[in-house]
């Protein structure tokens, strides 16, 4: 399984991965799925996977040379030379649906499903940060200032915390330390998710960018942070009054008298034989 999430906001954007892969309890590997593609002064984009592995791998490969029709006449567009994020997506959406036509028969017979996620975002010279997230057909969604970010793959331990921080006017630096933080809380739950991670930062309007950097165990802020995350829960989670049941005057009791909130219940002695 994998974990990787990308966030969008006013300041920029924070793309996050893990590295590990597994095909059972002894087939556990170490495959990068993040890459970026970056023009300085023209474009920098980032694109995320999940999903089978020779499936995105595939992918990838054929993005580089894959190519739209240009509807105006002009060269054929692809990643280098579309004018927008937008048709970065859809020639990313037709490296997909390439990589099926030419092996998604083969996969059904083989009863494996052509199961393939990809986030995608970036900047290009003329246009605003954009983000999109990719399914197997080849279609995509666009991210929001309501939705700012993408997750794929083991997104269930690593949501609450973006769903409580991030916003559109979050700071750059604060958004990178949230999605540590999410990906440090799939890696406590989920041992399909492991080290090393790869992070890219990119500040808006640069077209570049010079903090990509991976992560291991010895990193000694990501280190830092799990300790203390770990720790300011624990501090939290015990500053919480527990819960009372006597309604004293100098605590919040959590039963309440109300008939509406008693639970049903049936009480029965025990002598009594129950059908």
């Amino acid at each position: 399984m994998t974990y990787c999430v990308a966030v969008k906001i006013n300041a920029g954007m924070v793309f996050l991965s893990d590295s590990r892969t597994n095909a059972g309890l002894d087939q556990i590997s170490t495959f990068r799925k993040m890459i970026v593609y970056e023009k300085p002064g023209d474009r920098f984009m980032c694109l995320l996977s999940a999903g089978n592995l020779s499936i995105s791998q595939a992918v990838r490969e054929i993005l580089q040379v894959e190519k739209l029709d240009d509807p105006e006449g002009g060269e054929p567009i692809t990643i280098w030379n579309a004018r927008s994020m937008f048709d970065v997506a859809r020639v990313l959406g037709s490296a997909v649906r390439h990589v099926y036509r030419r092996d998604g028969d083969a996969l059904q017979r083989a009863g494996v499903d052509f199961n393939v996620s990809m986030v995608l975002g970036g900047q290009i010279q003329g246009e605003a940060m954009r983000l999109f997230q990719v399914y197997s057909a080849g279609n995509f969604i666009e991210a929001t200032a309501e939705t700012p970010f993408f997750q794929v793959g083991e997104s269930k331990y690593g949501k609450p915390v973006l769903d409580r921080v991030i916003t559109p006017h979050t700071p750059l630096d604060e958004a990178a330390k949230c999605v540590l933080i999410s990906m440090d809380s799939t890696l406590k739950s989920n041992l399909s998710v492991g080290l090393p991670l790869d992070m890219a930062v990119y500040e808006a309007n640069r077209f570049q960018s010079d903090k990509i950097t991976c992560i291991d165990e010895n990193n000694p802020y990501f280190h830092m942070l799990r300790n203390s995350w770990g720790a300011k829960l624990r501090e939290m989670f015990d500053s919480i009054e527990d819960p009372t049941w006597d309604g004293a005057p100098t605590a919040v009791p959590l039963r309440c008298d109300e008939a509406r909130h008693q639970p049903l219940r049936k009480i029965t002695n025990a002598s009594e034989k129950l059908i």
